[in-house]
């Protein structure tokens, strides 16, 4: 299983990659533009991500567009909407805007509010069917 952490803050990065070292592979980039690329090799290395950790507010690209083309990626490859890499939104800030643009605009799967907590993220990841 490959988790990839998508943050451009330090902290947040190496606490996320703490929280899931245990239970997956875990690969980080700092940006939209570097998620989307790191996506598109999983596929062509045929390990594909079983989860994305997508920060909303990067520099160069934001999570919302970083995950649109994810989502465009896996429709152009024929990914079945039941088999898409499993998103979970991470932000510093608790805006219904964000709740609604990372859930009916990019198909996220899930949101968290940093910062994390360890059972919360836990009880998140189960939710999605991803067995840790």
């Amino acid at each position: 299983m490959r988790f990839l952490i998508v943050e451009d803050d330090f902290g947040s990065r190496r606490y996320l990659q703490i929280l899931c070292r245990d239970y997956a592979e875990v690969d980080v980039v700092v940006d939209g533009e570097e998620a989307v690329e790191a996506f598109r090799l999983a596929w062509e290395e045929k390990s594909p991500y079983t989860l994305v950790f997508m920060d909303i507010m990067m520099p160069n690209k934001d999570g919302h567009q970083a995950l649109r083309e994810i989502r465009e990626m896996e429709a152009t490859i024929g990914v079945h909407h039941n088999d898409r890499v499993r998103v979970i939104m991470t932000t510093a800030l608790e805006d219904p805007r964000n709740v609604v643009d990372a859930y009916y605009h990019g198909e996220a799967d899930a949101y968290l509010v940093k910062p994390i907590d360890k059972e919360k993220l836990l009880e998140t990841i189960r939710g999605l069917g991803v067995e840790i």
